[in-house]
């Protein structure tokens, strides 16, 4: 963000100093229609919006006097360790941001040494992602299609690549209704492409278009007997993306699945539904640590992450953040939001007199009266 000194005629670069900062400049930066389509919810975005408020219901219980001179934020996502608890969650069309789309987020999360979630929906494919990161802890996000052939294609693809999970996203069976991309008529621009297809649908062009692939290919007959076919067709742990009851959970466990990820796809999806973190502890009482769970939505500030964690939470992803920074500066921005988590999350740790993340537990968390 330049800020220029009106009389001696310098600009001098302001510090980005919260996540908001980024928000604002990417509002400032990006095309209408590409900020809309970032920033959109479903319908009128009640779910969306919650996902940020419910963070400001829940207070924390700081203890004192307890030492916090050294503190670790390391913990472990299906058995790897990562620096901290914060990911990036699987979203669409990084191109629309920066110009290296996914290939500069790969390296960020690679430097930074925490977990990217490839979206199917990449502007880069996922070997020129692996090319450019290729020490990049990374998890694969998954549509099932129609044609199973084409899921079992990408599968095959990201499994050879050296993907180590696979997350399946469950809550999509049809798009949601984003007013503003209606407005719009938001298409991908013609010189990106959803990558990962790329020359799949050609003979297709001529049809409707959804998000940059022909319309009507997401299956709506998704059920949980595609768990175990997708369990017949990999050796990757299965971790489910779209989980919000207790109930859905159970089933999960009882599918053999290795992970879940609490969300409510932004708030895109279905409008009126549970911010993730307010879903979050039914989730994790029913799992009662059989499988990891994760949430992403509404993540913020580090005081947010400290509490998704004291709730049960193993991990958190950020989803919108990470492409406010691809819009400020690419690899270099995402890598200072991921910083800036970082830091805070220390910093709230300490506060809260927690060392280490296996000493954040329920008993750090209080609910506002309001």
């Amino acid at each position: 963000m330049n800020i220029c000194n009106r009389e001696g005629g310098r600009c001098a670069e302001m510090a980005m100093v919260c996540l908001t900062d980024f928000e604002e400049y990417a509002k400032e930066h990006l095309s209408k229609a590409t900020w809309d389509y970032y920033a959109a919810g479903a319908d009128e975005c009640c779910t969306r919006d919650d996902n940020l408020l419910a963070y400001k219901r829940i207070r924390l219980r700081p203890r004192i006097l307890r030492d916090v001179s050294v503190s670790d934020t390391r913990t472990t996502v299906q058995g790897t360790e990562i620096s901290f608890p914060v990911g990036i969650a699987p979203t669409a069309f990084h191109c629309l941001a920066w110009h290296e789309g996914e290939v500069a987020t790969a390296r960020a999360t690679e430097a930074l040494n925490t977990c990217y979630i490839t979206s199917t929906y990449s502007t880069c494919s996922v070997e020129e992602i692996v090319a450019a990161a290729p020490n990049g802890y990374r998890w694969f996000q998954l549509y099932v299609y129609r044609d199973r052939k084409l899921s079992e294609q990408i599968v095959h693809r990201v499994e050879a690549l050296g993907y180590k999970a696979l997350v399946l996203t469950v809550d999509v069976p049809y798009t949601g209704k984003r007013r503003n991309d209606i407005r719009n008529q938001f298409k991908l621009p013609p010189h990106l492409k959803v990558k990962n297809f790329d020359g799949v649908f050609q003979q297709e062009t001529a049809g409707p278009e959804e998000y940059g692939i022909p319309a009507n290919t997401l299956d709506p007959s998704i059920s949980w007997k595609d768990v175990y076919w997708l369990q017949s067709i990999t050796r990757l742990p299965i971790i489910i993306k779209g989980i919000l009851t207790k109930e859905d959970a159970e089933l999960a466990v009882e599918h053999g699945v290795q992970g879940i990820i609490v969300s409510n796809h932004g708030g895109r999806q279905l409008d009126g539904g549970p911010a993730s973190i307010d879903a979050l502890s039914e989730i994790v009482d029913t799992v009662q640590g059989r499988i990891e769970v994760y949430l992403d939505g509404g993540i913020r500030t580090g005081s947010d992450v400290l509490k998704a964690l004291a709730l049960g939470a193993k991990c958190v992803f950020i989803g919108r953040p990470a492409v406010w920074g691809l819009a400020y500066k690419g690899e270099e921005g995402v890598r200072e939001v991921l910083q800036i988590l970082n830091d805070e999350f220390r910093l709230s740790m300490a506060l809260s007199g927690c060392r280490n993340v296996a000493e954040i537990n329920r008993n750090l968390i209080q609910f506002s009266k309001l």
